[in-house]
């Protein structure tokens, strides 16, 4: 019963946010919209609030009688058990990131897959174009102006939209996959920990009989190795939870990637590549969902992941305007949202995971 009420949640959860989001992305595909344009940015902005949309109708639709304290909690709106350790990852998500976009752009120049104008500023300034000239302004103290609004000031603004997405795949999903029992309807919920108490239990006495046998062979002069034996079997259940983590983190990833459809169908991040980008978009958002993961596993909050959304969305473009005019940057190979930044971002998430690892859902 808990499966299939965990799975039903999913499905509504899902078919909310993927439905409202094609419902606010229908005038894009009717042609009332364009991309590159300020109603494209409503629209886009907009479709950012479905996945708590999605959260919304679960709580609800399924989950009446579950107080909104604890429910609060289990989504990641608090600021988890370790406030230290959230603010830490909180700094690391306003900071971390753009360094991640600036070391990214400088792999993308050092690999030859974008040229770079750091003197001219070729592409801001065609960026800027006509309103170059009404700015009494040098076009290089304006980017630096406008590049630490993005680090410092930006995520923050960012920060509500974000919020909007990451409370829902983040905050909500990733947990739901890892099988929190913490957003389980309180029956299904009690359910679930009589049977987690039972295989105790049952673990109990087979780890007593294991001893007694133990000291059965000792007693026979054997030195049978038990200690060694029962470290294995932690070990292979710490690699179990490992896996399943992963497993989570890389399905959370796609799911998250296919919901960018109604814009990415139309070449949104790649327009080079017109339906194609919707594929492409899927492999960047499975790594740094990866790194998004981690954070909301790490602090038990979905604070950090927003801020380092925000951030992303605030820099990434920027950081591509550094390019040369007459040589603009490939944005499906150069940046962080190319593949030299899945790799960059693949290599931290294994350091990540590896320094500081999260094997179990968030408690």
């Amino acid at each position: 019963m808990t499966v299939v009420r965990r799975n039903a949640d999913v499905c509504l959860f899902l078919l909310v946010a993927f439905g409202a989001s094609w419902l606010i992305a229908l005038p894009v595909w009717l042609g009332a919209v364009r991309l590159a344009t300020p109603a494209f940015a409503l629209v886009g902005g907009l479709m950012m609030l479905t996945p708590s949309l999605g959260v919304l109708a679960v709580c609800a639709l399924r989950r009446r009688g579950t107080p909104l304290k604890e429910w609060a909690r289990a989504t990641g709106l608090t600021l988890g058990p370790d406030r230290g350790r959230t603010a830490a990852l909180l700094a690391t998500a306003l900071l971390g990131v753009p360094l991640l976009v600036a070391v990214a752009l400088l792999i993308s120049a050092a690999v030859g897959v974008v040229s770079l104008d750091f003197a001219g500023l070729s592409l801001f300034r065609a960026q800027l174009g006509a309103v170059l000239g009404q700015v009494p302004m040098d076009p290089r103290i304006l980017y630096v102006v406008q590049a630490v609004q993005a680090v410092l000031i930006a995520p923050f603004l960012n920060a509500i939209p974000a919020l909007g997405e990451e409370w829902g795949w983040r905050g909500w999903l990733l947990p739901r996959l890892l099988g929190d029992p913490a957003v389980t309807p309180p029956a299904a919920a009690d359910h679930e920990n009589a049977e987690v108490a039972h295989a105790g239990n049952v673990n109990a006495e087979v780890a007593h009989a294991g001893n007694a046998d133990a000291e059965v062979v000792g007693a026979g002069g054997v030195n049978a190795g038990g200690a060694g034996t029962g470290g294995g079997n932690i070990g292979a259940t710490g690699e179990r939870r490992g896996r399943r983590v992963w497993l989570a983190l890389a399905l959370s990833g796609v799911i998250w990637g296919l919901w960018h459809a109604p814009l990415t169908l139309k070449g949104y991040n790649y327009p080079a590549l017109g339906a194609w980008a919707a594929v492409l978009f899927v492999g960047f958002c499975v790594v740094f969902g990866a790194l998004l993961g981690w954070m909301r596993l790490r602090s038990r909050s979905v604070w950090p992941a927003v801020i380092a959304h925000g951030s992303l969305n605030a820099v990434t473009g920027l950081a591509l305007l550094l390019g040369d005019a007459d040589a603009p940057p490939n944005p499906a190979l150069a940046g962080v949202t190319g593949v030299v930044g899945w790799a960059l971002l693949a290599v931290v998430v294994f350091v990540a995971f590896r320094l500081r690892p999260v094997v179990s859902a968030p408690r």
